[in-house]
């Protein structure tokens, strides 16, 4: 299996609002050269938290083929629900988080279960604007495709 590393952040301006998703893919080959892949999408109208679920669910589709892949997010959203197993609560609760209690973004939770059951994922928490430099080229990209554009429909958001 390859190994892959993917660094991702997501950024709204207002919350919801414009918003943008940055991603950073690194692999390198048997001979030690460093392929490096970045990407990056703007929204009309999103969140924050859409944001971040949506680089890590971007940067998972680019791979063909099953790999090991050690994710690096600054989002504990993200990192803590898998570290900490809550998406396997919530998918038993089908994609709810109580008998009563909605789960914000189901769609995405379910996109990125599956997306994860693929691959060997390994879940690392980065801290933000902390000179990590993986995660400050993935903030530039988020916030310029926030900024910038150009932007997509979220058509999952319902502006809840």
């Amino acid at each position: 299996m390859k190994k892959i590393t993917v660094y991702t952040d997501g950024a709204s301006r207002g919350n919801p609002g414009k918003g943008g998703w940055g991603a950073v893919l690194e692999y390198r080959d048997e001979n030690g050269k460093l392929y490096t892949k970045q990407m990056s999408q703007g929204y009309t109208n999103t969140t924050n938290n859409r944001m971040e679920l949506l680089g890590v669910i971007s940067a998972l589709r680019c791979l063909n083929y099953p790999c090991m892949v050690d994710v690096y997010s600054d989002s504990k959203y993200v990192i803590d629900a898998f570290r900490l197993h809550w998406v396997d609560s919530w998918r038993k609760k089908g994609w709810k988080r109580g008998k009563n209690q909605q789960l914000k973004n189901p769609e995405l939770w379910q996109q990125l279960y599956e997306l994860s059951n693929i691959h060997q994922i390994t879940w690392n928490w980065v801290k933000g604007h902390a000179g990590h430099p993986q995660n400050e080229v993935c903030d530039r990209l988020a916030t310029c495709a926030a900024d910038q554009g150009p932007w997509k429909e979220d058509e999952g958001y319902s502006g809840e």
